[in-house]
């Protein structure tokens, strides 16, 4: 019997409403939903005046039903406690191998990406955002089985090629941007987990030698690129604007622009011309801060920026106060994804990371994203939950009971 089924035994306070509704963080809950409707008003903004829409809220009546959809989810989700995932962490992983394979042959096809899947409630499902989320559960249940061969490197090896197998799927599709957040989350769990030093730096190194062989050893040796030809264009003109022929810069010229033109307390909702004159391509999706920033500008980029704060604040506290390793792991992981995402995101329309196609979290187009975040609260609640309702016990499984780990 695992640790982490030992752990799910032991005696549980009774969850009565008024317990569960006091358990409750409502100050991430309540930060996660002002950014979707921040979200949701900005969206708005920048698509009323978009050709071809059937009505003037078409993206955010769609975004409003990924909303209703990831409150019911929070909810459900809130109510389980996450060691039930972690009983069952073989069953999530091989599902998200196969679902992302699935998508590689049967999935939709736009602007040369095969990303998406038609289910019932969601007609575009984007597999790599489920697989996120998906990865972080099984692989937190991954390592904290694991954590007596935490000082074996052949076992970090494992961890290692453990998220290697979906993200490689993932980036066939391709979808480079997801797979480095794949990469990331994996570094931050690697940490918390107690990896060792040395055998983080000998990782790093490795990762280093392969992102080289990709983009400089395998093209001039052998004429092999593993990247699509969009995808150096953008590394290409991220090192060096002023080399773009293609018109790969325009992007990100017209989003530094925006974000400029708006200045302190911006042009006004509604009123940013480089949107509203369709300069600026992806408006609703990748580029949605550029929107932000022209019409609110500095005040309104600091007022998401905050609200993002204390989201991330509020997942490393309940990362602290998790009752179970599994539960800090999953915690770590999702804070690894939103800062990440929200850092690349903003760095690409600011001009100081290359553009990767990730989405602002909760704020993007895009109800798959928007789920998938909204999952993630629901994950966090649970372990919040649940680690207030637990009796003390050991923090760490596979600790003694009673002991904290060192």
């Amino acid at each position: 019997m695992s640790v982490l089924q030992r752990a799910s035994e032991r005696p549980r306070s009774e969850l009565t409403p008024g317990r569960y509704l006091r358990s409750l963080d409502w100050v991430l809950l309540l930060a996660a939903v002002g950014l979707v409707v921040f979200g949701m008003f900005m969206i708005y903004s920048a698509t009323r005046g978009d050709r071809g829409l059937p009505s003037p809220t078409f993206y955010v009546r769609s975004q409003a039903f990924g909303l209703g959809l990831g409150l019911v989810a929070v909810i459900a989700l809130s109510l389980v406690d996450v060691s039930w995932f972690s009983r069952r962490r073989d069953i999530i992983y091989w599902g998200i191998v196969a679902l992302l394979g699935l998508t590689l042959f049967v999935g939709a096809e736009r602007m040369g990406a095969r990303r998406w899947l038609s289910l019932p409630l969601l007609p575009d499902l984007q597999t790599s955002e489920l697989a996120k989320m998906a990865m972080i559960v099984a692989f937190a249940g991954f390592l904290a089985d694991g954590v007596a061969l935490r000082s074996k490197f052949r076992f970090v090896i494992l961890a290692v090629a453990y998220v290697a197998l979906p993200a490689g799927l993932v980036s066939l599709e391709p979808d480079l941007g997801t797979a480095l957040v794949f990469g990331f989350f994996t570094v931050s769990m690697l940490l918390v987990w107690g990896v060792r030093w040395s055998h983080l730096a000998v990782l790093v190194g490795s990762g280093v030698l392969v992102v080289v062989a990709v983009l400089r050893i395998l093209p001039a040796t052998l004429g092999v690129s593993l990247l699509k030809p969009y995808q150096i264009q953008r590394l290409l003109v991220f090192i060096d604007p002023g080399q773009d022929t293609s018109g790969a810069a325009y992007q990100v010229s017209q989003s530094k622009i925006a974000v400029a033109s708006g200045m302190f307390a911006g042009k006004g909702y509604g009123r940013g011309t480089q949107t509203m004159l369709n300069f600026l391509p992806a408006h609703h999706t990748d580029f949605i801060f550029s929107v932000i920033g022209e019409e609110l500008g500095f005040l309104g980029a600091a007022l998401l920026l905050g609200l993002y704060l204390v989201v991330l604040w509020r997942t490393l506290r309940i990362a602290s106060i998790s009752k179970s390793l599994y539960g800090t792991l999953i915690a770590v992981g999702i804070a690894g994804v939103l800062l990440f995402q929200v850092f690349v995101n903003v760095g690409m329309t600011i001009g100081i990371m290359p553009v990767t196609g990730v989405p602002l979290p909760f704020v993007s187009f895009g109800s798959s994203s928007l789920v998938v975040f909204l999952i993630a609260i629901g994950l966090l609640q649970s372990i919040h939950v649940h680690s207030r309702l637990a009796p003390v016990t050991g923090r760490f499984k596979g600790e003694p009971h009673g002991q904290m780990a060192a």
